[in-house]
């Protein structure tokens, strides 16, 4: 065991900020409908706030971060030809506003409002369960992979980029998440195909955790913003529902899903 004094002292926090995401997040995940759509929306331009600000502290963030709000609740009643383009226009935008690393902004904010309207298509099309499916890989990812990073330690992911994820945290993670996908077929009449995809999503969403890093890295701060207690921001915290959501756009383009449902 690699335990050192202090490193568990943001834990209480993390927990307890952590339990007040959860029961605003799955409340409205189960109520749908527009209760899904408003949480879906702000945390989106919330987040398209938070790397605008991170990437350039003069662009008016908040009038980038509404429009991005705005194209994507309206996307959401367009059909999908129509809606892509309202999708891509905020990082257009942005770069038009922003006076450095403009593409950055617009590679991250098209993955924002991607992974938002994922969010949307999958609670739409496949309901709670497996919206519930989704953010429990994520969740457990970032759980096992946060304890097995501190229990058992060893050599660093990427050092440079996330001095504190280690090869046991990100394992211990694929292994919480093929355990979520072996419950889903004991539990439901969906394929053995689901573990490998729950795994494949669980590498994605870590993805997204580290290349939200390297974006905080090049822009020189520690948080998105101090939104979330023991979290910093909405980018710390949904950065790996955002690699896990677009992956799954992909997922549903390559396999039926969920696989092995008639």
């Amino acid at each position: 065991m690699t335990s050192k004094p202090g490193q568990w002292d943001d834990l209480i926090v993390r927990v307890a900020s952590s339990a007040v995401i959860a029961v605003v997040g799955i409340g409205c995940v189960w109520l749908g409908g527009w209760f899904f759509l408003a949480l879906t929306v702000v945390v989106s331009a919330v987040m398209v706030w938070e790397l605008t600000r991170m990437l350039d502290d003069q662009a008016p963030a908040l009038v980038i971060a509404a429009i991005a709000g705005g194209a994507l609740l309206v996307a959401d009643l367009l059909p999908p030809g129509f809606a892509l383009p309202l999708l891509l226009a905020p990082a257009f935008v942005g770069f038009g506003q922003l006076r450095q690393r403009r593409a950055t902004f617009a590679i991250f904010s098209v993955m924002i409002l991607l992974a938002g309207f994922g969010l949307l298509i999958l609670r739409n099309d496949f309901g709670f369960v497996w919206m519930l499916w989704l953010a429990l890989v994520v969740i457990v990812t970032d759980i096992a992979g946060y304890f097995a990073g501190r229990f058992i330690g060893g050599p660093k992911f990427w050092p440079r980029v996330s001095p504190k994820k280690t090869w046991s945290g990100t394992v211990a993670g694929w292994i919480a998440a093929a355990v979520v996908g072996w419950i889903y077929v004991l539990q439901t009449d969906v394929g053995l195909q689901i573990i490998g995809i729950s795994i494949a999503v669980s590498m994605a969403s870590q993805m997204g955790d580290v290349a939200e890093s390297a974006v905080k890295r090049r822009a020189g701060v520690k948080d998105s913003s101090s939104l979330l207690p023991g979290h910093g921001g909405l980018f710390d915290r949904f950065d790996g529902m955002l690699g896990a959501s677009v992956f799954l756009l992909l997922v549903e383009q390559l396999v039926d899903f969920p696989p092995g449902v008639l």
